[in-house]
């Protein structure tokens, strides 16, 4: 059973944590050594938390999630080496956490997955490749990126499920607001899509979304 520390104990060495996961016989022992564990912002733990993405327990995943989100940069190529091509639970994770650390190498991964079967998936694509920090690019490689981002964003607003179409808008918004001068001209095409689906989406929400979005956008052109 994961035992937690005392306020004045000293911090546990990470494989020390790593045997807490281990050892827990529990959901919630799990969910207490994976949330101490992912605490400790330690690279040493990534493969432990990118392991918790498969178990069936969504609270450890979410712990698991924010750890790798706070390790940052170094998670970034072991969870695109390491993504589950059928755990869709897994991968769908997978691709939260990298869309929440918004590293541009994660790009092809997020186009790929805008159109997974899964629609958790496609969503957690669909609003990363919006906020990636272009800035990471080298500055002749982000109008390219960019606008295979865009190319990806604009056909997922018209997606079956709601909420991928939602995450679309957001995220089309987000990449919208920092395009580089040599895509200034797509946030017309932006604004188009927005008003589009102001105007003929069925669900409310996202029909809501979208003029908000679009009220944003034109406020850019002007």
């Amino acid at each position: 059973m994961f035992q937690s520390q005392t306020a004045n104990s000293s911090p546990m060495p990470v494989e020390a944590l790593i045997a807490e996961i281990d050892r827990a016989d529990s959901a919630a022992s799990l969910l207490a050594a994976v949330r101490t564990l992912a605490a400790a912002r330690d690279p040493a733990a990534i493969p432990t938390l990118i392991r918790v993405l498969g178990f069936n327990n969504p609270g450890a995943a979410v712990a698991a999630v924010g750890g790798l989100v706070g390790i940052g940069k170094p998670a970034v190529v072991p969870l695109l080496e390491q993504l589950d091509s059928y755990n869709y639970g897994a991968r769908a994770w997978a691709i939260r956490a990298l869309s929440e650390i918004r590293d541009p190498r994660a790009l092809e991964i997020l186009v790929g997955a805008a159109s997974d079967f899964a629609l958790s998936v496609r969503r957690g694509a669909a609003k990363g490749l919006g906020s990636l920090h272009w800035t990471d690019l080298p500055e002749c490689d982000r109008p390219v990126s960019q606008q295979k981002a865009l190319d990806t964003l604009l056909p997922t607003t018209r997606d079956p499920e709601w909420v991928v179409r939602y995450a679309a808008i957001v995220g089309l918004e987000t990449l919208g607001s920092n395009l580089t001068a040599e895509l200034s001209d797509r946030l017309e095409t932006i604004a188009t899509c927005f008003e589009s689906l102001e105007r003929e989406d069925d669900e409310l929400a996202v029909r809501a979304r979208a003029s908000l979005a679009r009220g944003r956008v034109t406020r850019l052109l002007q």
